[in-house]
């Protein structure tokens, strides 16, 4: 059987031809608008008879393989016989410093642009035309190469053949990959309760190309009933790649773990961990410049190398994994891990790499996410991680002092025309606006341009900084839509605007369009209706709901109906921790308590410790690191002699992906009802949704709230034979909304007295 790979033409060169470093800590490549814009005003001078954007695409047969190339040529000029193919490029560098050959790898997607059209139209020679225009003069640059068919087609075979070194072990792994998915078996001798059906929605899921949401109970084996479906695809031909989205560390371990499981069991298939740029990089400033960094000089001329060695060498690529191989080949870690995301099976990584429009993994191509599915673990998280992603800010402070460094240039003229415009908007006391300020984008648009210029000669930290931040701003004006709002906040002298996305779910949707499936998976998709609409759910999307498969009776539920209200905290302080040590005083074992701020978790440990001195206790501390995060978890073991509480915040770092399993863990007791701070974003997303039918109250607040509390008390049953108690303080867990948020396994409560 002859192996079609499809690969766009600009791929496959780019491969192949590319050389040198890393340059640079930011991308010069100027934004989509600008390149847009350049390549329109180049093609406005071509002739009647010439063509543009041209679509060209050929099948190259290679030793027992086709490769199916296609692209788009930018123009397609015609002078009697002679036809002429110009690729298009755009550049911050000085026109001087681009000589003929200094990049092959344009040089190369032309050449192959002109051997498709010539092989398609009879055609024996053609010109080959690179155009260079600098972005911020607009100057042109040509250089011209006339090839004959033979020739062109002698330069394709050669960079097929370097190709095919790669391509090989693809396509044998690909086979073995295939072969042991399909055969491969559940890792289990019996799935749980609830994890069949799991399994099998996930399945479906895929095979019917659709979009699931899934409520499924903590500890019914979420991780492995998501992935092995997943896997058992990729076996039927149904899928090529997955991706399994994380927001934190532990649970991406969890999702390595069951990798390992399937791999143990049989299974060929390369699975990549991503690690955060700052954590995973070599350097102790991360500076990204051959000048700077080993790991980055040369990068382009070892990468292919170290991704065929890892390939040839490993199954599970994780961060140790990684940094092995990146000095072993002198490369950059997180550039590497990037180059492998676009060829290996499996990628667990953060929500950022798909669904941030910043971050995204770009060269995933249409044709791939076609056979791509998504899997979202924890993903309520994903509404308050996309809010983020789809809102941006910028600081005037940051232009004055641009404009003051660098007087008598172009970037101070740039700079300052973006501070005196937020002056302008100071002085209008205009500060909450539906509309786009369309000519602020414009002026960043320009200072976007000047800064490149500028950071390609030189490194500045706040131009760098500032650089990042209007892109980022200039990107999300791009989305912005009636679901953002745009607010200015005044201090002083300083004027902050803010791009703010009320309702993330139309541009989730529009980022997990194109994939085969998606899949949102959590214990407390609840309400179903709530997270279906701001994940950017449709109405024939797939919903399901799998209750604990535990015995209810493994839990007892406590309500006690104190307030917990801001202006209550004092007065039912006391009654609170008396409260604390009754329920602890319930059963040998350890206890986590669970506030909605650090400053109420603080009074009350102070409060506690005071009245009860020989209780063993832990608190939360603001930022802890991994380690400390680490040795925090481990003392809740079960072989104490004495009991541990610790006290911990609600939607924090310990409330929610943590496994505590067994003996480990006892009881917890959650205070308050989560509510999100009152403030002035809260109350914005309040109105927006009241007034597109919603209830405001319950999306902005109630909501988010009772998922923290959800989480927080699924830290207790994690196995079939934990068993514990769970107390929930506040008044408000005795009316009807908030009852009706409650599991079926808490609802068989007691009133505290």
């Amino acid at each position: 059987m002859t192996n079609i790979v499809k690969i766009s033409v600009r791929n496959l060169v780019e491969y192949v031809y590319r050389s040198g470093s890393i340059e640079s800590g930011f991308r010069t490549a100027t934004t989509m608008i600008e390149g847009t814009r350049i390549h329109q005003l180049v093609q406005k001078g071509y002739q009647e008879q010439d063509e543009k954007e041209v679509f060209v695409e050929a099948e190259i047969p290679y030793e027992d393989f086709v490769v199916r190339v296609d692209g788009r040529c930018d123009g397609l000029l015609k002078d009697g016989d002679t036809v002429t193919i110009d690729e298009i490029k755009s550049t911050v560098h000085p026109l001087d410093d681009v000589q003929e050959d200094t990049h092959p790898v344009h040089w190369a997607q032309a050449i192959f642009y002109g051997y498709i059209y010539a092989g398609d139209h009879d055609l024996s020679k053609v010109t080959i035309q690179l155009t260079y225009v600098q972005v911020k003069t607009l100057e042109q640059k040509q250089f011209r190469r006339v090839m004959t068919y033979e020739e062109m087609e002698s330069f394709v075979y050669k960079v097929m053949e370097e190709y095919a070194l790669f391509l090989k072990g693809k396509i044998k792994h690909k086979i073995m990959r295939n072969k042991t998915s399909k055969t491969l078996e559940f890792p289990f001798e019996t799935y749980r309760e609830g994890q069949r059906k799991l399994a099998g929605s996930v399945y479906k899921t895929i095979v019917d190309k659709k979009t699931l949401f899934a409520s499924a109970s903590t500890g019914i084996g979420k991780t492995i009933s998501t992935i092995f479906p997943a896997v058992k695809a990729i076996g039927e031909r149904k899928l090529e790649k997955l991706f399994y989205l994380t927001a934190k560390t532990i649970t991406r371990t969890a999702a390595e773990e069951a990798f390992r499981l399937l791999i143990d069991h049989g299974l060929d298939i390369h699975v990549l961990t991503i690690t955060a740029k700052d954590k995973i990089c070599f350097q102790e400033e991360t500076i990204c410049t051959s000048v700077n960094c080993p790991f980055a000089d040369g990068f382009y001329d070892r990468i292919n190398g170290a991704v065929i060695d890892i390939l040839e060498q490993e199954k599970m690529i994780n961060r140790m994994v990684i940094e092995q191989y990146a000095r072993k080949h002198r490369v950059c870690p997180f550039e590497f891990q990037v180059e492998l995301a676009y060829v290996v099976d499996a990628i667990i990584c953060d929500y950022n790499y798909i669904f941030d429009p910043r971050v995204s993994l770009k060269r995933l191509m249409e044709e791939q996410k076609k056979k791509t599915a998504i899997l979202v673990d924890e993903a309520h998280n994903l509404v308050d991680r996309a809010r983020e992603m789809y809102s941006a800010e910028i600081n005037k402070s940051n232009f004055l002092q641009l404009k003051r460094e660098f007087k008598n240039s172009s970037l101070a003229t740039a700079a300052k025309a973006i501070n005196d415009h937020l002056l302008q908007v100071k002085k209008s006391e205009d500060y909450l606006r539906k509309d786009l300020d369309k000519e602020l984008v414009e002026l960043c648009e320009t200072f976007i341009i000047e800064a490149e210029a500028e950071l390609v000669k030189m490194e500045h930290e706040l131009l760098l900084d500032t650089y990042f931040a209007t892109k980022t701003f200039v990107k999300i004006a791009e989305l912005y839509n009636d679901q953002f709002v745009t607010y200015v906040e005044v201090q002083k002298s300083e004027v902050r605007m803010k791009l703010f996305c009320l309702d993330p779910s139309e541009q989730i949707l529009k980022m997990g369009k194109g994939f085969r499936a998606r899949v949102f998976f959590s214990a407390t998709l609840t309400p179903a209706g709530y997270y279906k609409d701001l994940l950017g759910g449709q109405s024939d999307d797939y919903v399901i709901s799998i209750p604990s498969p535990f015995a209810r009776e493994n839990t007892e539920v406590i309500i006690q109906p104190l307030s917990t209200r801001y202006r209550d905290r004092e007065k039912t302080m006391e009654p609170m921790v008396h409260f604390f040590k009754d329920v602890v005083d319930k059963m040998d074992g350890n206890f986590l308590i669970f506030f909605p701020s650090y400053q109420y978790m603080r009074n009350a440990y102070e409060q506690f410790t005071d009245h009860y001195p020989s209780v063993a206790t832990m608190i939360q501390d603001v930022g802890m690191s991994e380690g400390e995060r680490e040795d925090f978890l481990a003392e809740f073991n079960s072989e104490r002699t004495e009991k541990l509480v610790g006290f911990a915040v609600l939607g924090g770092i310990f409330s929610e992906g943590v496994d505590l399993k067994g003996d480990r863990l006892q009881g917890v007791i959650v205070v308050g009802v989560g509510m999100p701070q009152i403030g002035f974003e809260r109350d914005m997303m309040k109105d927006y949704f009241q007034s597109v039918g919603k209830n405001g109250f319950h999306y902005a607040y109630v909501y988010p709230g009772m998922n923290k509390v959800l989480q927080a008390g699924g830290r207790l049953i994690r196995s079939d034979s934990d068993t514990g108690v769970i107390a929930l303080i506040d008044d408000r867990f005795l009316q009807r909304k908030y009852q009706a948020l409650l599991p079926y396994e808490w609802q068989h409560y007691t009133i505290g007295v």
